[in-house]
């Protein structure tokens, strides 16, 4: 496997699946987070996530439905193509739901900082922040656009 690349991540194999990815969920939200490219590319099923999120599983990796080299590799597409929309990154901390002590998620087994922030890095359209990521971004309607110039 040839190693991703800003000169050949166009034409990896995955690329596609990511641009589909990233083009469903920008038209929901204003902000891309890997998780949820996983769940989109349906390489992680939504049960899981939330499993995890809730502490049930001990790291993500654990559960998705691919290699950890492919993983990795869809992360790295992710962010050059994030990147070419002009979409901003934003450091995410993930936390555990429900009851009990708010404990840091891990995302990986060898809790690898550069791997473990990939995860965690979200995407955010220009004009979104942090806080209002999640929302979809209120832009005037006009002739063609639908309301969200994506």
């Amino acid at each position: 496997m040839k190693t991703v690349t800003i000169e050949n991540y166009r034409a990896d194999k995955y690329y596609p699946r990511v641009v589909r990815a990233v083009a469903a969920l920008l038209a929901k939200s204003a902000s891309i987070a890997p998780v949820d490219v996983f769940v989109e590319m349906n390489l992680l099923p939504s049960s899981d996530l939330e499993s995890w999120r809730f502490g049930r599983i001990p790291y993500l990796e654990k559960v998705l439905r691919c290699n950890l080299a492919v993983a990795s590799r869809i992360l790295r597409i992710l962010r050059m193509h994030v990147h070419d929309l002009n979409l901003q990154p934003s450091l995410t901390e993930y936390r555990k739901w429900g009851k009990g002590p708010k404990l840091a998620l891990r995302f990986t087994k060898s809790g690898d900082p550069g791997v473990e922030e990939a995860y965690c890095r979200h995407f955010l359209a220009p004009g979104a922040s942090s806080k209002r990521g999640r929302e979809k971004l209120e832009r005037p309607r006009t002739p063609g656009n639908g309301g969200y110039c994506g």
